[in-house]
């Protein structure tokens, strides 16, 4: 099985809750983070950046001691809170006023440049943009240093897929798989998905489908439209034993290129061996070229997982199969294009996909929910 990126499968779980810390109130989305530095699944990453990695992160994709990192983690205070911290040097962090769920030890407070970040990693100041809107909107003073999580939050439906890179890493194993490819996902699978899946794992042993569950824009399908029509689709298509289905808690940033490259890291810590890499992948509106996401992994060949590349599959109603352009002679008129877009438009038209583009059990999930978009 792959190591995990940097060597090393972080562990940052405190074995008990300490009090009498100083305490910080911060938001959800630092919440998701810590416990997923916590877990290894942001592995080499022991806390959130501070100003030398932050900046190596946004000029070159990289931290300052050169480990691949294109997706910056960061913690942004208000400047009270930070002076408050730097201070203390140990902190508990908090959310909205509840129980401490971390502890961290702060190494240093410094400012965010919000537009030299925004286009570092988005390629765009574009306010339009969900990644540079949330950037805009971030508190201008960062917090750097290791965190410790304490306490995880109270089990919920949309939590019991969730696993860990250790989790994921004894059931691969268990189920005696030497190569596994990972489908990073944030909507309901169409019949291209599942076909894109199966020609991945036509030559390895199992398949990993690690939807996100967490913060999305308004018109994305909803979280647990999204485990339910993977639970509907996997029990009726898939062999035992080959689909192991896990959720990854955290946010699309929409930052296409820089994005999978992330998306690629994270499934390496969870033990994946090799991550499908579609079109536009992690993309949004008209912002990255279609193939940007497949170019970028040129200048990551230090990367243990490696991508698997595959361009728009479509269905041809002459060859009467799923195909792409390499393996179908036929024009457009023939051809079936599918997209998450497409579909989401579908639904909200009141329309209902065929079985060509949709399984009718994920179809059958989809409508028993009364409103199954992200508002």
């Amino acid at each position: 099985m792959v190591g995990a990126h940097g060597g090393r499968l972080v562990s940052r779980v405190a074995k008990s809750a300490r009090g009498g810390l100083e305490a910080i109130d911060v938001g959800a989305r630092a919440m998701g983070d810590i416990e997923n530095i916590a877990d290894g699944v942001f592995s080499p990453l022991e806390g959130f950046l501070g100003e030398a990695d932050l900046a190596a992160v946004v000029r070159g994709g990289r931290l300052a001691d050169g480990t691949a990192w294109t997706i910056p983690i960061l913690l942004d205070v208000s400047e009270a809170d930070a002076a408050r911290a730097v201070d203390a040097g140990e902190v508990e962090l908090r959310e909205a006023g509840g129980e401490g769920r971390a502890t961290m030890k702060v190494d240093e407070s410094h400012a965010l440049d919000r537009r030299a970040l925004a286009r570092g990693v988005y390629g765009t100041e574009d306010a339009a943009h969900p990644g540079v809107a949330g950037v805009m909107a971030m508190n201008a003073t960062l917090l750097g240093g290791r965190v410790e999580l304490a306490r995880r939050p109270a089990d919920s439906a949309l939590r019991r897929r969730r696993m860990t890179p250790a989790q994921t890493r004894e059931a691969f194993g268990a189920a005696g798989w030497r190569e596994t490819v990972a489908f990073q996902t944030r909507n309901p699978p169409h019949v291209a998905h599942e076909m894109l899946q199966k020609a991945a794992l036509a030559t390895r042993d199992g398949v990993f489908v690690n939807p996100i569950v967490g913060r999305k824009k308004a018109g994305d399908f909803a979280d647990d439209v999204i485990i339910g029509a993977y639970e509907a689709m996997i029990r009726a298509y898939y062999p035992e034993n080959r689909c192991v289905l896990g959720t990854l808690h955290t946010e699309m940033r929409y930052a296409g290129p820089k994005e999978a490259i992330h998306h690629a890291i994270m499934r390496q810590n969870y033990g994946c061996s090799h991550i499908i890499i579609g079109r536009d992948h992690a993309g949004v509106g008209k912002y990255y070229e279609p193939f940007a996401a497949h170019e970028i992994f040129g200048s990551y060949g230090d990367l243990e997982i490696e991508p698997v590349f595959f361009p728009a599959m479509f269905y041809c109603s002459a060859c009467g199969a799923f195909s792409t352009a390499k393996g179908c002679p036929h024009g457009e008129a023939e051809r079936l294009s599918v997209s998450g877009t497409a579909l989401r438009e579908m639904f909200q038209a009141g329309r209902v996909p065929d079985g060509r583009t949709m399984r009718p059990e994920v179809v059958r999930v989809i409508q028993s929910h009364a409103s199954p978009f992200v508002e």
